[in-house]
């Protein structure tokens, strides 16, 4: 199985790390941006960076997009995984088109209020993963996983 993860550094990153037993068996590449945890933790990965901030970002929201038809055409992954955030969005309105399948997992960190990301991908995501029972009420249709921290 070929996997994408599109990942923000930091926490977003460090809640896909814990899951490395499963994903280390598969030929995978990463979406993230450019910063000295994701260069760290990802230095012996296939790593394709992307435009950098995406928070309310409209001008890197667009070249996000313009980065994802080529990265998704070259890589040809059959699944995109993400835990969010900004960057997760492009990729996953260019992987529907594609018909790529889609992977979300809802933060961990966010219990009252759902992610912007989580919202817009909610809809595009073929399988929507929460990490509270408490986010269901956001995500009706979701899986609920538990932490993966």
């Amino acid at each position: 199985m070929k996997i994408l993860f599109v990942t923000s550094p930091g926490g977003h990153l460090g809640q896909i790390v814990p899951l490395q037993q499963w994903w280390q068996e598969h030929n995978r590449s990463w979406v993230t941006f450019k910063q000295a945890d994701a260069e760290k933790a990802l230095s012996d990965e296939d790593v394709t960076w992307a435009f950098f901030p995406t928070t309310r970002n409209f001008p890197n929201a667009v070249r996000n997009l313009g980065l994802a038809l080529p990265t998704l055409r070259r890589l040809k992954p059959d699944v995109l995984v993400s835990v969010g955030a900004g960057v997760s969005v492009p990729f996953f309105i260019v992987a529907r088109f594609l018909g790529i399948r889609t992977v979300f997992i809802e933060s961990i960190d966010r219990i009252s209020l759902p992610t912007l990301s989580g919202r817009l991908c909610y809809p595009l995501s073929d399988l929507f993963c929460i990490q509270w029972e408490e986010q269901r009420r956001f995500y009706p249709e979701a899986i609920n996983i538990g932490p993966v921290l």
